[in-house]
């Protein structure tokens, strides 16, 4: 029986609600893995992380087994990538905008990011930046 991103994100968005009260929340799954993130931007880690400067995005990232191990073969033999060691500056130097427009399951966190921050009175116009729905550059 194959397990879907959707399905395990309902039963904790189940438990994550009755735990949050009236406090707006929600979960959202990488399909595959987290680090498909990095992969549908991953030209934007280019000479960071040990990422190497030659680094392509792979044909439908988010498809990817052991994305953490593409992550690796575009990093020098003597060079591990490590998640507590590599996550958090990936996650601050990943072309978000890139990843949006390459990973569905990206697309689906951005938009609950709005989702919850409407909730809240906070919304950011627009949302999604346009640049990350169309290309070009941040402002």
């Amino acid at each position: 029986m194959k397990i879907y991103p959707k399905d395990v994100a309902g039963k904790v968005r189940c438990w994550a609600k009755e735990a949050a009260g009236d406090v707006p929340c929600d979960v959202v799954i990488a399909c595959r893995e987290y680090e498909t993130w990095f992969l549908a931007a991953v030209e934007s880690l280019r000479g960071k992380y040990g990422i190497g400067l030659d680094a392509v995005v792979p044909e439908d990232p988010e498809s990817k087994r052991d994305a953490k191990g593409v992550l690796e073969e575009f990093m020098p033999p003597d060079r591990a990538y490590s998640e507590t060691g590599d996550q958090p500056g990936m996650s601050n130097a990943f072309d978000m905008g890139l990843a949006y427009r390459r990973n569905r399951s990206f697309r689906k966190f951005v938009k609950t990011i709005g989702d919850i921050l409407a909730q809240m009175n906070l919304a950011m116009q627009p949302w999604p930046p346009t640049q990350w729905r169309h290309g070009g550059s941040a402002p």
